[in-house]
């Protein structure tokens, strides 16, 4: 029996067996500009939580056999797939290490491969492998690390490094795995871009922050407080993707060159606007 547990929006979470929904907990969120602006959801509910799982289950084929695993149209402008897109596009990474419903954690170099899998889900807990879907990975350039699906993205940056692979980009969600992505880059001579997501309710030190390159802000109070003034460049302004070092401002510079109507201002760092994620926490 193939089981998958994510957490989405307004950090709900979800356990889908067998193409069926069957739990689903209340939002901790209940507000988020960005589902506001593409679904036009002005309070997020468990009923809406369950209706948009269900949209990305029946249009994208999330956690089934049927799941499409390409494409190259924007979610969200500055995303964290589509700023992999960019940069695997331009050359800037080349390999990028994510984690996928179906197949687990998944090395690629193919932009395409990235914006399909990463910009269709969220949190993503845990996954049963589906062979049909990693067949279907592997036949367009994504190796997938592990055969039972499991997501282990330390696993995957050594596999990606044994590849062969020299600038490598990853996703995140602890500083542990950030300090093990800085020991790898120390003595197999690689640079990995470290991007930190799922970061609602999470409460770093500010030295633990200072690990990542990137890190998307969602609902995080602590990230918003504690990183006043030590931001290398931000892009959006309610759910801020913040650059902490050189090499991540120049990972978000990437994906701009890819964007036309950039309006680029100099603010002290975090800029928010009135348009936040309700509640912080």
């Amino acid at each position: 029996m193939d089981e998958h547990v994510m957490e989405l929006l307004g950090k709900s979470r979800a356990v889908v067996r067998e193409g069926k929904i069957v739990e689903v907990t209340e939002p901790k969120i209940s507000y988020c500009p960005l589902f506001r602006k593409l679904y036009g959801m002005e309070r997020i509910t468990k009923d809406e939580v369950v209706k948009n799982l269900r949209y990305r289950m029946e249009n994208f084929g999330l956690f089934t056999a049927k799941r499409k695993i390409l494409d190259e149209r924007t979610f969200a402008t500055f995303g964290t797939s589509e700023i992999f897109f960019s940069c695997l596009k331009s050359g800037f990474l080349d390999a990028v290490v994510i984690a996928a419903d179906c197949a687990g954690t998944v090395v690629t170099s193919n932009p395409k491969l990235v914006q399909g899998l990463g910009g269709r889900i969220s949190g993503l807990i845990r996954t049963s492998p589906i062979p049909e879907v990693i067949e279907r990975i592997e036949k367009e350039g994504g190796f997938v690390v592990s055969k039972n699906a499991e997501i282990d993205q330390i696993k995957g940056v050594l596999f990606a490094v044994d590849k062969g692979f020299k600038k490598i980009g990853v996703t995140l969600t602890t500083p542990e795995e950030a300090k093990a992505c800085a020991e790898i880059e120390k003595n197999r001579d690689v640079k990995i871009l470290k991007f930190a997501v799922h970061t609602t309710g999470v409460d770093w030190s500010l030295e633990d922050a200072l690990l990542f390159d990137l890190i998307t802000l969602c609902a995080s109070k602590s990230l918003r407080d504690k990183l006043r003034g030590v931001l290398k460049a931000q892009a959006g302004e309610a759910i801020p993707i913040v650059a902490i070092s050189d090499f991540g401002k120049l990972a978000l510079l990437e994906r701009a060159k890819d964007l036309d109507g950039i309006l680029i201002i100099s603010k002290p760092l975090p800029y928010l606007s009135e348009n936040q994620p309700k509640p912080l926490v």
